[in-house]
């Protein structure tokens, strides 16, 4: 019997997990959310970008959405600025008897590090409808929780561990939320979202306290540094346009201390274009981009991970990789016992493909 999805927003993610449980054997769509009103009404295929009518038609009527009693929704709404509205849908869900697989609230990617006001009502919503939730994707996700794990399971010791993602981000149209959390095209002095106290740690401080349980260390200290790079030339790109002066690249990390040392470190360095910040690391020669993972033991493993690849973008490829993540964890999800859950608790092995 399949299992009936309903998809929550249409966004950069939201329409590439719209067409995937669309064309999903096992997966049932029965309703899509949609909050601009240019979108309410319209056919769920015209927009994931298919041409064969579903005739299931997105709404904005949350309450219509909980009437279906679906198995799962799929929550891909951006959160991360309106994190109390997006609780308010997923909860209301979640009390409902709805599991949730979601890319958004991306503090519950190691639910153990989320903070009380987060974790409590979701737990509490779970325990009333015998629902549970997860979130992942690709940064925060796969390449912080099951990419080093992969890593880890080939050592005999690992003294350090880092993680990086190095990516392009100039193919990647989305300046209004990307684009200001990094504080591209904005003054050095400008303090960007990302880079306030306590937010970097917030997000990636989860991956790392992650691995330093399954690792059975603890984690003595959260550090966070960053720095920026600014524009020399103006630099034109899918994102935006950036002038002299302004900033062009970012590099961040949260440092997870164990014994006094950067144990479990999470780094990220992302460029408007090629020739930004030249002294910082690179992805291997003819890639754009790259999640790293690198560990320094007994022996040492290091593990390039590329997505993208022919005729799709890099950046469009992480995208639909983040959407693929949420998507391919249904199943897992609906079998899983009711609760926050993180990918240490799930079977690894959620994947799909269909053969062409």
């Amino acid at each position: 019997m399949s299992l009936r999805v309903i998809q929550f927003a249409t966004g950069n993610v939201g329409r590439h997990a719209l067409r995937s449980i669309i064309n999903r054997p096992g997966l049932e769509l029965v309703g899509v959310h949609a909050s601009s009103p240019e979108k309410v009404g319209r056919d769920a295929a015209e927009l994931s970008g298919l041409e064969t009518p579903t005739g299931i038609v997105a709404t904005n009527d949350l309450e219509a959405l909980l009437a279906l009693k679906a198995d799962c929704v799929v929550y891909t709404s951006q959160a991360e600025t309106r994190p109390q509205a997006a609780l308010a849908d997923i909860t209301a869900f979640l009390a409902a008897g709805t599991n949730v697989v979601a890319t958004s609230l991306v503090w519950l990617v190691y639910p153990p590090h989320a903070d009380a006001w987060l974790r409590e009502p979701i737990e509490a919503a779970c325990a009333a409808g015998g629902s549970t939730m997860y979130v992942n994707g690709i940064d925060p996700g796969f390449s912080g929780d099951l990419l080093p794990l992969a890593a880890l399971s080939l050592t005999e010791r690992a003294d350090e561990i880092l993680v990086q993602e190095i990516f392009d981000y100039g193919s990647y149209e989305d300046a209004e939320f990307t684009g200001a959390s990094f504080g591209f095209g904005a003054p050095p002095d400008v303090v960007p979202t990302l880079f306030l106290p306590g937010v970097l740690a917030s997000i990636w401080g989860g991956p790392v306290r992650l691995l330093a349980d399954q690792l059975g260390v603890q984690i003595e200290e959260l550090r966070e540094r960053h720095e920026t790079w600014t524009a020399t030339r103006t630099i034109t790109c899918a994102m935006m346009t950036v002038e002299p002066g302004q900033v062009a690249a970012a590099r961040f990390a949260v440092e997870g201390f164990v014994r006094g040392r950067p144990a479990i470190v999470m780094e990220h360095v992302n460029r408007l274009t090629s020739q930004a910040a030249p002294e910082w690391p690179f992805p291997p020669e003819g890639r754009p981009g790259v999640h790293r993972v690198v560990i320094k033991g007994v022996p040492g493993v290091e593990i390039n991970t590329h997505v993208g690849g022919g005729r799709i973008d890099h950046n469009e490829a992480g995208v639909i990789a983040t959407a693929a993540k949420a998507v391919n964890a249904i199943p897992a999800v609906c079998a899983a016992s009711p609760g926050l859950t993180h990918l240490s608790e799930l079977p690894v092995a959620q994947a799909h493909g269909l053969m062409s």
